[in-house]
Parts: C-alpha cells; sequence; structure tokens
C-alpha cells in the first residue's frame, strides 16, 4: 500500500502535467480530472458527461473510445478528427478492479507539440538526404548483411545503377569485384588504415553495371551504436578523368624524351652523312674522269660504272637519311604522305631484316597533301612497319595501301603483315607507354605509344586490329591539309 505522502506526491504529479488528464466512469461521466484539464475545460468538468464537456453533446460520440476501452478491455490510441481534446489524438486505458473495468483514463497527447517535433525531423531529414544526393563524391550505405541502403546521384551515375535499382536488389559484396568488399571491411577493423572504424583515401576498384572496373578513391567508416557494429558508409571519387590526365602528362613526358633522343640521333646523324658525303663525291668525281680521259678495256670500264652506280647508291642514301634525320623546331607543312612512305621504305628495305619480305604498295595517286612534321611522320611510318618486319621474324609480306577518305578530307594509311597478329588479351593495351611483348632487353615499349603520339598530334587517329587470314594490320586515318593559319606553311 502506498503512503498517504507517496500519493500526494502522484497527485501532485498528474496535476503537474501540461496534458489534460481525465477519469472517465462506464456511465460516461467524468469522475476526476487533473488541474490542466480543469482550468482548460471548466472547474465544474467533474460529474459532467465528457461528450457534453468536449462536444456539447447529448450522447455519447459514435467512435466514442471510453466505450472501445470497456468493451474490448484494451488501451486504445484514438484520433479526435472533429476537434478533440484540443488535439488530433487521445491515449485511453482502462483502470480495473481484478477483471472488471471500474473507469477510462483519458491522455491528452498534445500532439500539436509532437507535430512540430516531427516537422523538424522531417526537416532535418529533408535536408541531410538533399545534402547527401547533392554531393559531387560518390555515398553508399550498407546494413550489417551488406543491404544497401544509402545509395545517392554521384554513385547512381558512377556505376550506372539507378538508385532505385540499388536501393532495392543491390548489396555491398555487388560493388566491388573479387572478394574487394571483406578486404574493404578487414583494413576498416584495423588500426593501420586511418584507426578502427575507419579507411582513408584507398585506391580500389569498384564494378559499374556494365561489368567496368571503375578505379575510385575510397573514404569509409564503421557506423557503431554501442560497441556493436550496426552499418558501413562510404565516401568515393571516381578516378578515372584523373588517371586519363596523368596518362596524358606521361605521354607528352615521354614523347618530348623521344623528341629529344631522336634530335640529338638526327644530328648525329646529320655530321655523318655530311663527312660521308666528302670522300663519295671524290670517289664520284674521279671515277668520271677515268671513264673520259683513259682509253681502257671494256672490263675497266665496266667494273667503273659498278663503281659509279654503288656511290650514286650510298649518295642517294646518304640524301634520304640527312631529310629523315633532319631536326630543327617542330614545324608542320604540308607534305606528300606517299613520298614519305617511299622515303621510309628506301632506307630499310636494304636492310638484312627485310631481305625475306617481300613488300607490296598500293599507293593512290593524287591524294592530298597532309600538313604535318616529316620528321614525326617518318618516324611513326619507320616504326610501324618495322614492327612489322620484326613479327614476321624476317619472313613474310608487307602490304601498304594508301587511299583517300569517301569524304575525301582524310588519308587513310593500311599497314599489314602476315605475322602471327596480336594476341586478343595484348591488343587493348599495344599503344601504352612501356607496354611491351618483347623480352627483356629487345624493346623499351616506347615504340608504339610515340605513334599514337604522333597521329594525335597530328589531329588523326591510329587502330590495331587482327586480319581474318591472319598477321596484324594498322590503320592511320590523318586530315588533309586542313587550311592551316597564315605564317605555319613554309
Amino acid at each position: 500500500m502506498r503512503s498517504e505522502a507517496e500519493k500526494d506526491y502522484l497527485l501532485r504529479a498528474i496535476d503537474a502535467l501540461n496534458r489534460e488528464m481525465i477519469v472517465v466512469s462506464p456511465q460516461f461521466q467524468i469522475v476526476a480530472a487533473n488541474r490542466y484539464a480543469a482550468e482548460k475545460r471548466g472547474e465544474d468538468i467533474v460529474g459532467r458527461p465528457c461528450h457534453e464537456v468536449y462536444f456539447d453533446a447529448d450522447t455519447p460520440c459514435g467512435r466514442c473510445p471510453v466505450h472501445q476501452v470497456i468493451t474490448d478491455a484494451l488501451p486504445v490510441q484514438q484520433a479526435f478528427l472533429d476537434g478533440g481534446i484540443r488535439t488530433e489524438k487521445v491515449y485511453c486505458y482502462p483502470l480495473r478492479s481484478g477483471d472488471a473495468i471500474d473507469a477510462v483514463v483519458i491522455l491528452d497527447f498534445d500532439i500539436p507539440r509532437l507535430g512540430e517535433l516531427e516537422e523538424e525531423i522531417r526537416r532535418a531529414n529533408a535536408f541531410l538526404v538533399n545534402m547527401i544526393n547533392s554531393a559531387v563524391d560518390g555515398v553508399i550505405a550498407a546494413d550489417r548483411k551488406g543491404k544497401i541502403f544509402l545509395f545517392n546521384q554521384s554513385a547512381a551515375e558512377v556505376s550506372g545503377y539507378s538508385v532505385q535499382e540499388a536501393l532495392e536488389s543491390l548489396y555491398i559484396q555487388d560493388i566491388y569485384p573479387d572478394r574487394g568488399a571483406w578486404d574493404v571491411m578487414k583494413k576498416l577493423r584495423s588500426e593501420e588504415y586511418g584507426g578502427k572504424g575507419r579507411l582513408k583515401e584507398y585506391h580500389v576498384e569498384v564494378l559499374g553495371k556494365s561489368g567496368e572496373r571503375i578505379p575510385i578513391s575510397l573514404y569509409a567508416s564503421i557506423i557503431y551504436e554501442g560497441d556493436q557494429e550496426v552499418a558501413t558508409i562510404g565516401f568515393f571519387h571516381d578516378l578515372r578523368e584523373r588517371l586519363r590526365l596523368k596518362k596524358e602528362l606521361e605521354n607528352a613526358q615521354i614523347q618530348l624524351m623521344q623528341n629529344e633522343k631522336m634530335a640529338s640521333l638526327g644530328k648525329l646523324a646529320a655530321g655523318v652523312a655530311h663527312q660521308i658525303n666528302n670522300p663519295l663525291g671524290g670517289i664520284m668525281l674521279y671515277s668520271r674522269l677515268i671513264q673520259e680521259e683513259y682509253d681502257l678495256p671494256e672490263d675497266a670500264r665496266s667494273d667503273l660504272s659498278r663503281i659509279l652506280k654503288d656511290a650514286e647508291r650510298c649518295r642517294d642514301t646518304v640524301k634520304e637519311l640527312l631529310v629523315f634525320s633532319r631536326q630543327t623546331r617542330l614545324e608542320k607543312q604540308l607534305h606528300p604522305i606517299n613520298e614519305a612512305i617511299r622515303r621510309t621504305l628506301f632506307l630499310l628495305e636494304k636492310q638484312v631484316l627485310f631481305q625475306n619480305i617481300r613488300i607490296h604498295t598500293d599507293l593512290e595517286a593524287d591524294i592530298p597533301p597532309v600538313y604535318g612534321d616529316i620528321q614525326q611522320l617518318n618516324h611513326l611510318f619507320m616504326n610501324i612497319i618495322l614492327n612489322a618486319a620484326q613479327a614476321m621474324d624476317g619472313h613474310g609480306e608487307l602490304s601498304i595501301r594508301t587511299r583517300r577518305s569517301e569524304a575525301g578530307h582524310q588519308v587513310i594509311i593500311e599497314i599489314a603483315d602476315t605475322g602471327p597478329g596480336i594476341p586478343e588479351a595484348v591488343l587493348p593495351h599495344i599503344f601504352e607507354p612501356f607496354f611491351t611483348t618483347k623480352e627483356e632487353g629487345k624493346g623499351t615499349g616506347l615504340g608504339l605509344s610515340l605513334v599514337y603520339g604522333i597521329v594525335k598530334s597530328h589531329d588523326g587517329d591510329i587502330v590495331a586490329a587482327n586480319r581474318p587470314e591472319s598477321g596484324a594490320l594498322f590503320t592511320i586515318v590523318l586530315p588533309v591539309n586542313p587550311n592551316p593559319e597564315p605564317g605555319n606553311q613554309s
């Protein structure tokens, strides 16, 4: 039994409530009311019917909560849509004596105040959702089972999944290739990657909807309730554009180094060629003088003719070498593309590597000139033709064809060989810097990346493919004279 003091405290506590609280008999009479209810409804409310006090009605309400509590012997939470006790909802529960219900307590929930709190929570949640969806980086959160429950718009743009798809059917394990999700969780639980429960700037790949592996920079953390893990959240940045720019910069640096290297070699070759030209000129001069001034036997005259012929060949080779190795500042001019190909073949076809290679050319006449740097174009064809000869191991057929595109604005050069072709796994990478399939010490991997850079610097395109029969095919597309600005042409 409660003491009188305890009862006094309880009554004072009930009267101190800033909510209406009344006790109603099974006959719908108000038998008790707290101070707040009496102040709001009148000091005389005790003894009056509840429907009269609150609704000014002569009979009980149609949806009377008191009647429902007495009938069902269970508490009821009910709305007063037609006004109610100053509120929208009340909570009603029975007062019992054994199995009998003596009265029903009605407590005002003061819903306007709760409504204000709910509205504040709703606004805060809406702001949080808007902030997450507006984030530049992707945001993904998953529960302990890996079910994704947060997936913002940036994550959708990177992955290719819609927000709805991700929330309905995706697990975090689906986002990472192989066992990537387990690896991330292992690092999150370690102290070594930013502290337990945190992972800072971890570079990893995620799987897009198309199956593409997308490089990202990930910041992640575990969400705890007390000591229990309840979820994980990750913020990630798509690295594809950054890596593309980095690759372009590396390519530019490699091409610059290669150009400097070729410039040095060009100067060396030019110096050697000039030194060869002097004695070569003497050989040709005195051979002609002997032929003109002396009456020689036919065999001697034939030998002199052969000397002159070979000397002239040497002179032509030196001349082409001088043109090929000429290195001034990079300067684009109009050049006939067929002539550049013939010059390259002239320098290569007498080499030992080409002795057992049959070369077929189909160079379309009247092709308009290409606006470019002749030295770079020479290097372009030299690299591809040498690669083809090496792929065939010095035995096979090399075909070179030039033609104008259907619209007439481009020149198409096709260089094909009868070698083993390019492995399918290698094909996507052959233009990457330092990528080579040659044995160690036999290739730097710069040749085809240099080729790619030269083609792109001439606003062209290059594609490598395998021929259906056998061998590889390189197709180069270069624009014809693009009407360069005055002063750039010479």
